[in-house]
């Protein structure tokens, strides 16, 4: 079979054979290709050494040579060249103690995670596939090369990685690495945090991030996201739910964008209904659930090493998913409710409160849909018109509060909250003189 690569990474390949060494586009990109995927790196692997890769190419980059790893710059593209290399001893599940280069492309393969990636080309030999790569691709299999559970026991981010190549590629877990992962998912203990979060974002943000059940029923998650566990043998039982807490969110996660915060929002959004569950003769509530679930998934995602920003928004997703589950609220009370939010929020809103209600049982559930449809309607109106619903959109500042008297300081804030409320109330008050004259009865 023939893969159509970058000019520049047959450029590469073509002075490393012409120099006498062997050559090949290796791992992630063979598989996306042979796939029809794009790859999103065109990484090399040769027999020639760091050294000997520099002396061939004009500009090139040290990224990782004491393991073997040279960036060759072309026309400001870089390419990652490797040595073939045979892995050393593995103390902490995650980082050979030493790196030793080989000759054997053979050798280098069979240290490579799983047989899908386990494949290397050039144009003159093709695929060079000594793992059963191809029919595991043609089965849709995820497969160690060699023993799982050597494979895991070398690299514990591995587990993850083949849980998010299941969910990525739509591929299945071989049992024999599926047991594996049960045996040692332990092991996940040892690997960073940082790693971690790459791994699951990738996972749920993938186009079946409801293989993050896979990871539960292998205890994965008992390690990675506990939290998950608790939300998968919550179950609830009451009129507006047919699911547990975890299939529900599950169902959740799959009907919003596929973005980082949209994700991990869905994820999280019912994530204090265990530890909020109560129950009586109508059935199981979950009472104030949102307001629990800040707090949790602020400490959730501040232990998987997300930045500030996403953190703040994940947060307010939670706090604000359960808006609207009551009675139609009017264009007033949205008004006011949107100023809390955020009008910065609400599109993202509008996607967790329509997959919430989809995730649940048709109790009412046309109703809500209605409900939302009316809040996106009074949204456009407060857009359109340009509503005021916060303290830059005043047509005042404090600035003019002081001009007429009052004195900076505490009392300033104050009236100049108490001038949003009135505008809230009554959009068309949102006039200099009419808010002035407001003030000054305050004074």
């Amino acid at each position: 079979m023939k893969i159509i690569m970058p000019d520049n990474a047959n450029r590469i390949i073509y002075t490393l054979q012409n120099a006498g060494y062997e050559a090949y586009i290796v791992g992630g990109c063979v598989r996306d290709a042979i796939l029809g995927r794009t790859p999103g790196d065109w990484d090399i692997t040769t027999s020639a050494k760091p050294e000997q890769v520099k002396a061939l190419f004009h500009r090139t980059i040290d990224t990782g040579i004491e393991h073997g790893t040279v960036t060759v710059m072309m026309d400001k593209e870089g390419y990652e060249v490797t040595t073939y290399r045979v892995d050393g001893k593995y103390e902490d599940h995650r980082r050979p103690t030493s790196v030793t280069f080989t000759a054997s492309l053979l050798e280098d393969m069979r240290r490579r995670d799983f047989t899908i990636n386990a494949m290397a080309y050039n144009e003159t030999e093709g695929v060079i596939d000594h793992f059963g790569g191809m029919a595991d691709l043609a089965k849709k299999v995820i497969r160690c090369v060699g023993e799982p559970k050597e494979r895991f026991d070398e690299d514990a981010l591995r587990i993850l990685r083949a849980l998010r190549f299941s969910a990525q590629l739509d591929f299945t877990i071989e049992e024999k690495t599926k047991e594996a992962i049960r045996n040692q998912a332990v092991f996940l203990h040892d690997i960073s945090a940082e790693r971690i979060h790459v791994e699951l974002t990738k996972l749920i943000t993938s186009k079946h991030p409801e293989r993050l059940r896979t990871a539960y029923e292998l205890g994965v998650t008992k390690i990675v996201l506990p939290e998950f566990d608790a939300m998968m043998e919550t179950e609830q039982n009451n009129k507006h739910h047919m699911y547990n807490v975890g299939e529900h969110t599950l169902r959740v996660v799959q009907e919003v964008p596929a973005t980082e915060t949209m994700r991990w929002a869905a994820l999280l959004h019912d994530v204090a209904k265990p530890v909020c569950k109560s129950s009586d003769e109508a059935g199981d509530h979950f009472y104030l659930h949102n307001v629990a679930g800040m707090d949790m998934s602020e400490e959730i995602l501040q232990r998987l090493k997300f930045d500030n920003a996403t953190i703040a928004r994940v947060k307010r997703l939670v706090q604000w998913h359960d808006y609207g589950m009551g009675k139609k609220p009017s264009l007033r009370s949205f008004r006011k409710s949107l100023s809390k939010m955020g009008a910065d929020l609400f599109e993202d809103y509008t996607y967790i409160k329509r997959a919430d209600t989809l995730a649940q049982s048709d109790y009412k559930r046309e109703e809500k849909l209605a409900n939302l449809e009316q809040l996106k309607e009074y949204y456009n109106v407060i857009q359109e018109q340009q509503q005021c619903l916060s303290l830059k959109d005043l047509a005042v500042t404090g600035k003019d509060l002081i001009e007429i008297g009052m004195k900076p300081g505490k009392e300033l804030g104050v009236v100049l909250q108490y001038l949003l409320e009135q505008v809230l109330e009554e959009p068309e008050c949102n006039e200099r003189d009419i808010l002035l004259d407001m003030a000054r009865k305050k004074i």
